[in-house]
């Protein structure tokens, strides 16, 4: 059985115990009091997962994201990005606040999630890759994965070989593409290894995109922006931040921020990094995206966000619960869990930003 499967088993396990104890919500802050704001992160909304988005996790069908909205406006208060950013003017969020945020700009959001939302009247922030908007190419992702799909993880290593060289180690699996090789490398590089693989794989990007019609248009975009739904910065290329040199900063953050604006007309002022991982967010990036107005910054490590919150270390809580029972464990339980696993072996995180949130 793969890691996946026994994380599935256990969680249902553990999903079917707390089912039966009851008050749960309050049996849950045994694992920890402090859980101020809860954050959730999606993708892709589609009834099954595309060439290529299959084996990268991002899919949730209408039905199972329509039952994740049921369960979160009856346990829960929904909340605007604003309401995080000003802490309801210094009145402290509501009890159980949720927020609902999108990363990828997958033309998804637009047709069928945000349609849920407005009818559960559930807010949302959308992360965008402004690069892709319009269907112009594919993100690195998507065109990994359906390379993988068509032609087999085989063509991924020959494209890792054709600008790493032979010595180059050999790749079991799109996991060791996106938590090992991409982590890794700088933005140069990682454009020399999507031309290869393009070239070997016989494919042109832009008109593969285009057939795809994977993501957002630009009025697609302009109509999301509104009240309830706010639009931030996901990056230019969705990319890893860690190895970011000077000339980075201005290609991936002020790029991606100044087209969004341009498209929307609304003020982008927060950012969710790529891929979720704390090692991303460096203090340099930290610093830039502070002097470029950005208020807040977003992970997807499923960690509890206790209270006082640094609002540039929010995290957010990555679900593929199958039922209200998992979709509890994994909002309430797991992330406070994370947070004491956390607290007793990680080093410690950064001093604050000035601005905390609870």
């Amino acid at each position: 059985m793969s890691s996946s499967s026994l994380r599935q088993s256990a969680i249902a396990l553990a999903a079917k115990a707390f089912r039966r104890v009851p008050a749960r919500f309050t049996v849950a802050r045994i694992f920890g009091r402090s859980y101020t704001l809860r954050c959730v992160v999606f993708h892709n909304v589609a009834p099954a997962p595309s060439p290529f988005t299959a084996g990268i996790s991002v899919s949730i069908t209408p039905q199972a994201f329509e039952a994740v909205l049921q369960f979160l406006t009856a346990h829960y208060t929904p909340v605007r990005l604003e309401d995080v950013l000003t802490d309801c003017d210094g009145k402290g969020l509501p009890e159980r606040a949720v927020l609902l945020t999108f990363d990828d700009a997958y033309a998804s959001v637009a047709e069928v999630a945000a349609p849920l939302c407005r009818r559960y009247r559930v807010p949302a922030a959308f992360f965008v890759n402004a690069a892709f908007v319009d269907n112009r190419c594919l993100a690195p992702d998507n065109l990994v994965c359906y390379a993988a799909r068509m032609l087999g993880i085989e063509v991924i290593n020959r494209a890792i070989r054709a600008v790493a060289g032979t010595q180059a180690p050999e790749l079991q699996s799109l996991a060791e593409v996106f938590g090992a090789f991409f982590p890794a490398i700088s933005l140069a590089q990682r454009a020399a290894f999507l031309n290869a693989l393009c070239r070997i794989a016989g494919v042109t990007e832009e008109k593969l995109a285009r057939e795809a019609n994977l993501y957002l248009t630009g009025s697609q975009l302009r109509d999301l922006s509104s009240v309830d739904f706010e639009i931030g910065n996901h990056t230019y290329t969705h990319t890893h931040c860690r190895s970011f040199v000077p000339q980075d900063f201005a290609s991936e953050i002020d790029r991606n921020k100044m087209e969004l604006e341009a498209i929307c007309g609304t003020r982008i002022r927060s950012f969710s990094q790529p891929y979720g991982s704390s090692q991303d967010v460096t203090q340099d990036l930290t610093e830039h995206l502070e002097r470029s107005g950005h208020q807040a910054v977003f992970l997807s490590q499923s960690v509890a966000n206790p209270r006082n919150a640094d609002l540039f270390h929010l995290d957010r809580v990555s679900t593929g619960a199958a039922s209200d029972d998992a979709l509890f464990l994994e909002i309430e339980v797991l992330p406070r869990l994370r947070a004491i696993r956390h607290k007793l072996f990680a080093a410690p995180h950064r001093a604050g930003r000035g601005r905390r949130v609870g």
